[in-house]
């Protein structure tokens, strides 16, 4: 006997929250419910646009356009400082709720999350639906109207046959409403759009289009055999397998919530942590103060996942924009931040000194090489001077962190060249001679 058994199509839902900085920051103050709003770095300051009220959009303003401008488009504006501690709960509280209803949820930002509602059609149906896509349409309307009454933020929704459709349809969707892109119904929807409006393309390759008169998704696809068709070849085949439906159900992985992302054992690509100078610094001590509380960042992370680093990595970026990055691998994995500094102090030192007058704009430490620390093989020979002190005070730290947040305990520095967490003094026949510094 044969059985047929009928298969539903994929059901890839992309759930945005609509100006999320802003609507949380009018959680707190209702004041500023519909009035311009932009939150970011404080004007006269360096620094971008983080997110921006609708508002405000109207008069051009834009997520990553320098504050600078914004202000000279929105002087009228409320301009709010990013609160990186008080999101992120929000988007937790959200995603909470988006676990109740399906049971796929992958995180791509801290306001954007993929669903996978493949095969809940009978978990939803209920009498008048039309179908099943009417279903998932309806439920995602629900669950939207859900996230506003439990958590206070609006939402917007986009479902589609593949991740990057239902990231469109979201767009499509804004403000705080779903668009549901049907199977075979793919090519219809992408073709009339924008081509910025796929996924990938940024304005450089929107200006190379726009040179050859191509403007739009379906002009894109459209271009004939020959020499600029075999020049866009690849992107044409990404947006033609879109509108065909050829890409497949793909949710990929989580990504960070807000900047930082360490689940627990987790060893997969790297942990770091920049600062952009709010003014070019060309004081060497204040750079080193800020690599040395960046490398007390990221070995906090590591010891929070559980894991260990190889490899320590310095990226810098001076005023005039040269960016270097070198690394340095460590004798023994470690995330104890007297064993990574060091490697990190040395090569900071090692690139001011090839350009000692000129300031420095961005800062920012790396771990990478991560094992877990319970794969470490047990060391043959007793732990060096200082280790075991090191590793309690490390724990002592966290401690007051977990219940306190991360700020409530900071690293301290003595006067002269060693920092107070330094294992060992430097050898007196030192092959670079520092004067001291200045305190």
């Amino acid at each position: 006997m044969l059985y047929i058994c009928a298969v539903s199509a994929p059901r890839i839902c992309c759930l945005d929250l609509d100006t999320f900085f802003v609507s949380v920051e009018r959680l707190l103050d209702p004041t500023l419910i519909g009035k311009p709003v932009v939150v970011g770095a404080a004007p006269g300051h360096r620094g971008v646009v983080t997110a921006c009220s609708y508002e405000v959009r109207a008069c051009g303003v834009r997520s990553g356009m320098p504050i600078a401008e914004a202000m000279r488009l929105a002087p009228h504006a409320i301009y709010l400082p990013t609160r990186h501690g008080t999101y992120a709960p929000y988007a937790a509280r959200v995603r909470d709720v988006l676990t109740r209803h399906t049971p796929i949820v992958q995180t791509a930002s801290i306001d954007e999350f993929y669903l996978d509602f493949g095969g809940c059609e009978r978990l939803y149906r209920v009498a008048g639906d039309a179908d099943d896509d009417a279903t998932i349409e309806r439920t995602l309307r629900a669950i939207c109207l859900r996230i506003k009454a439990e958590v206070g933020l609006p939402a917007s929704a986009g479902i589609g046959v593949s991740r990057a459709i239902a990231k469109i349809a979201s767009g499509a969707a804004k403000p705080a409403g779903v668009r549901l892109v049907r199977s075979g119904d793919e090519r219809g929807f992408l073709a009339p759009l924008p081509v910025r409006k796929f996924p990938g393309i940024g304005p450089v390759m929107e200006e190379r289009l726009r040179r050859v008169c191509v403007t739009t998704l379906g002009e894109l696809v459209a271009l004939p055999p020959g020499p600029l068709r075999a020049r866009f070849a690849g992107l044409i085949e990404q947006v033609a397998a879109e509108m065909d439906g050829r890409t497949g159900a793909w949710l990929g992985r989580d990504r960070p919530a807000f900047l930082e992302h360490d689940p627990e054992g987790a060893t997969g690509g790297s942990i770091s942590n920049e600062r952009t100078f709010a003014h070019d610094v060309g004081d060497p001590d204040a750079v080193e103060r800020q690599l040395l509380a960046l490398v007390e960042r990221v070995c906090w992370r590591a010891r929070s996942r559980g894991i260990r680093a190889r490899t320590v990595t310095l990226r810098l970026r001076w005023a005039d924009f040269v960016t270097v990055t070198r690394g340095r691998t460590l004798a023994t994995p470690t995330f104890q931040d007297a064993d990574v500094w060091p490697a990190a102090r040395a090569l900071l030192r090692a690139a001011q000194d090839e350009r000692p007058a000129v300031p420095v704009r961005l800062v920012g430490a790396k771990l990478s090489g991560l094992v877990l620390a319970t794969q470490l093989e047990l060391p043959l020979a007793a732990p060096p001077p200082g280790a075991v002190a090191r590793a309690t005070v490390d724990n002592a730290v966290d401690e007051v962190r977990d219940r306190y947040g991360f700020d409530a305990i900071r690293l301290g520095a003595t006067d002269g060249r060693q920092r107070w967490l330094d294992a060992r003094p430097a050898p007196p026949d030192a092959a670079r001679a520092r004067q001291p510094r200045r305190r």
